[in-house]
């Protein structure tokens, strides 16, 4: 294995995320108690050649400061070098994802026709569930084909918590729809 991968662990007022950075790029950006912890982990580690390793970066230090700013509603988008772990068509949908708008939703049905494919809502959906760099790649935008909340690795309330944050839930009136987690 070559260099390391440094991880830290970084509180956030919607849930404990971890952060990580490989040679100056952040590869990590996930929350620090989901389901798929360790295939997620597995997947990135294998991907990268490189282990983990509890250190800060200059990176991970920018990340820190950009997700304060963006909690603080004083930040919309992020710049920040990413380096995307997975297979290609995983990569062509973190990168749809990250071209919804603050402020806006999209659904799997949405973002599957997007990539010109309606038929492949359901790998969309897998794709976007095995987004190692959410919040900086929105996936809590993506919502059910009828508006509901459904899966989010942070859980339902992250998720229900950014998009409050960024608008995202203005049409809805309280208690509005949600999905199975």
């Amino acid at each position: 294995m070559s260099s390391h991968i440094h991880i830290q662990s970084f509180i956030s007022p919607a849930g404990e995320l971890m952060l990580g950075s490989y040679k100056d790029v952040l590869c990590l950006c996930d929350w620090r108690f989901r389901k798929r912890r360790a295939a997620i982990d597995k997947r990135i580690q294998s991907g990268l050649q490189s282990g983990y390793l509890e250190a800060s970066s200059f990176i991970i230090e920018e990340a820190k400061q950009q997700l304060n700013a963006y909690f603080q509603g004083k930040r919309q988008s992020f710049d920040l070098a990413l380096k995307l772990v997975g297979t290609d068509f995983q990569k062509e949908v973190w990168e749809a994802v990250r071209q919804v708008p603050y402020g806006r939703t999209e659904s799997y049905s949405g973002l599957a026709a997007l990539l010109g494919d309606q038929s492949t809502i359901r790998a969309v959906a897998s794709a976007n569930a095995a987004n190692a760099i959410s919040i900086i790649v929105p996936c809590h935008r993506i919502l059910g084909s009828d508006g509901s909340l459904v899966g989010y690795a942070g859980g339902l309330p992250a998720k229900r918590k950014l998009l409050r944050l960024e608008n995202g839930l203005r049409q809805y009136e309280l208690p509005f729809p949600e999905g199975k987690s």
